[in-house]
């Protein structure tokens, strides 16, 4: 994670392309969740506001993948889709039974779409 908090301090402070700017929030959500997993303490406030960080963020991107003007191919449109239910899941799974070691999938899936969208900015 170091590695993706890296890249996020350095690219925060420049100006942004969109991909830029969803990789930036991606690794914010990304470095909240890690956060909540290396100081767990049990549930509380700060994973509360981590898991909705990341969910507002996620309703975000499945928005974007349902609306109409959305240029992405299809394929790619569905995979996201695929991925934002998946989070939704795992945050509701998160919040009804906690257990620091189910973040490291959503930690792990907003650290390689960030990572994508980086290399291909």
């Amino acid at each position: 994670m170091s590695h993706a908090a890296q890249a996020y301090a350095r690219t925060s402070h420049t100006t942004s392309s969109p991909r830029e700017i969803e990789a930036q929030a991606l690794l914010k959500a990304a470095r909240q969740l890690q956060e909540v997993q290396t100081n767990w303490s049990g549930p509380g406030k700060d994973m509360e506001n981590a898991l909705l960080f990341n969910r507002r963020l996620w309703s975000i991107f499945m928005s974007a993948v349902s609306a109409e003007e959305n240029q992405q191919p299809i394929e790619i449109r569905q995979n996201i889709a695929n991925i934002g239910v998946f989070v939704m899941k795992q945050t509701v799974d998160m919040q009804m039974n906690p257990d620091p070691a189910k973040l490291k999938s959503l930690i792990d899936i907003n650290c390689n779409l960030a990572a994508g969208l980086a290399g291909r900015g």
